[in-house]
């Protein structure tokens, strides 16, 4: 094309005068000379181009340099695609085995391994034991989230007309990599509550269900959310290579199984309001999680005449938790699951599956291994579950009033000590920044998620020291915090780049004081 353009003087003016439009110069008649200086500008421009051009989602090396700042990554390395495929692959099953083995072995993790070892059973006949699919469970998950879908898009916030310090109602959310900032109705409050008197209403009074609904078809329904979970997952793929609400958010790396699990879309939505992340990460997952543990409950009273303390620390640690949940569900947008996870299967799936059935596994095994704590006992896991629910929010609060007041507030008696940053958005627009070095954010850069695992740990001593089954839990909540601190915090590095090396210069450890 050079060449055509270098033998062909009325052509390479029009091409320049192309260019200048491009830019944005008002084209006036030119000179030759004046031609020989935008072509030039024209050269250098088209050469730049082609070295920073990838052929990933079209974008250059600089403009994936400031995009990559948020969310899941460009390109996929071999590490990080064998891990993916072993997640696809066996999550579904490791969900199955655990609840399979409290349906078959008392939530013993080991007797059905002996027993395929020694030959006296097989995975096959294990399988077969297992409940299956069925159209009972079908109808009650189909209303379950027909029902919450109904609440989250029919019925706008009113909590926050009458209930002191809660922010419901239209909310904005953070900035996305394309500077866009998305509205959304925070209505979670409302929705759990309105679940829960109904709930009660039936138990107490109007005797439509029974209260044990949930366990009595706990494996039916297992199927049932792996179906969503699933459906949900290939449509959001599909969306986001055809109708994405949002192009300039989308992220395509090349590799099926990355794009499929991490998600395309940033923000996925279906007209003005819903939201797939706001609503599969807070509603049929979380609002469920209360409810499965009623029922769990129930179930313990039905079956023993009783319900032990320790079912009852369980079910008020872990409604603590949900309640918090929604009561800051404004501050949640601004959280990494909104900020920087795309919509994929990793969410769409874990929302529906893995959160339901993994969180819930203290409840479940202490239905079938029913334990009285001590006194001592009960009253030190329940002070060391306030211990780190306390923690857990006090941190978020400190960074929420920082953030609220332009860090013109008082954390712990003084005004907060902080690090400006400065960073780039998609669009190419340049953004302030101020990291809080005061109070608990002066202690260690994820101290919230120090008190998230002293709450995870309370709710698996509950269950006491007989098997393995109820610490999945702490032992998942440990991976999943300490990748998420590496993770964000090499999302922070390329994002502030300097300025967070200040940073942790100034706070050097990351969940622990003096050791990690």
């Amino acid at each position: 094309m050079m060449q055509t353009l270098e033998a062909r003087p009325e052509a390479r003016k029009e091409a320049t005068e192309r260019y200048l439009q491009k830019v944005g110069v008002k084209v006036l008649p030119t000179t030759d000379s004046a031609v020989a200086e935008a072509m030039t500008m024209y050269q250098s421009f088209s050469a730049s181009r082609r070295r920073n051009r990838s052929s990933t989602n079209g974008l250059g090396t600089n403009e994936k340099g400031q995009l990559g700042q948020w969310g899941r990554a460009w390109e996929v390395d071999s590490f990080s695609l064998v891990s993916i495929l072993l997640l696809l692959c066996f999550a579904p099953f490791l969900v199955f085995y655990f609840v399979m083995t409290c349906d078959q072995y008392q939530c013993s993790l080991m007797d059905p391994l002996m027993e395929v070892y020694t030959g006296k059973t097989t995975p096959l006949d294990i399988w077969n034991q297992a409940a299956s699919f069925s159209w009972t469970a079908a109808k009650i998950y189909a209303i379950w989230v027909s029902f919450q879908v109904v609440l989250y898009m029919c019925l706008p916030d009113l909590c926050h007309y009458f209930l002191p310090g809660y922010v419901g109602g239209a909310q904005e959310g953070a900035r996305t990599p394309a500077g866009i900032i998305n509205k959304y109705e925070v209505n979670g409050l409302q929705s759990w509550l309105i679940t829960h008197v109904i709930w009660f209403a039936n138990a107490y009074y109007f005797k439509w269900f029974s209260p044990t609904i949930i366990f009595d078809h706990w494996i039916p329904l297992l199927w049932c959310t792996n179906i969503l979970g699933y459906a949900v997952s290939v449509f959001a793929f599909v969306k986001g290579y055809l109708f994405p609400t949002n192009a300039k958010d989308c992220k395509f790396t090349g590799n099926i199984f990355y794009d499929f699990m991490m998600g395309i879309e940033f923000n996925p939505r279906i007209g003005k309001w819903f939201d797939f992340k706001l609503f599969f990460n807070g509603r049929p997952g979380i609002i469920a999680w209360t409810l499965i543990n009623l029922s769990y409950a129930a179930k313990q009273q039905e079956l023993y005449g009783y319900v032990t303390n320790s079912m009852i620390l369980v079910n008020v640690l872990q409604g603590i938790y949900v309640v918090d949940f929604f009561w800051n569900e404004a501050w949640y947008l601004k959280t990494i699951d909104i900020c920087h996870d795309h919509f994929g299967w990793y969410l769409g799936w874990g929302d529906c599956v893995w959160l339901p059935f993994l969180y819930t596994l203290q409840g479940l095994y202490l239905v079938y291994n029913p334990v009285q704590l001590s006194t001592a006992n009960a009253i030190g896991v329940l002070l060391l579950g306030l211990a780190g629910y306390y923690i857990f929010r006090m941190t978020n609060h400190q960074k929420d009033l920082f953030r609220r007041t332009d860090g013109n507030c008082k954390i712990w008696g003084r005004k907060p000590a902080y690090i400006e940053c400065s960073y780039s958005s998609g669009d190419g627009a340049k953004h302030k920044s101020k990291l809080m070095i005061s109070g608990f954010w002066g202690v260690a850069r994820h101290f919230n998620y120090t008190g998230d695992l002293m709450g995870s740990l309370s709710y698996c001593l509950t269950c006491g020291f007989n098997h393995l089954l109820p610490y999945f839990y702490i032992i998942y909540m440990t991976v999943l915090l300490v990748h998420r601190c590496i993770r964000d915090e090499h999302r922070c590095s390329s994002k502030y780049g300097k300025d967070w090396k200040r940073y942790t210069d100034a706070v050097p450890c990351r969940l622990i004081p003096g050791i990690f």
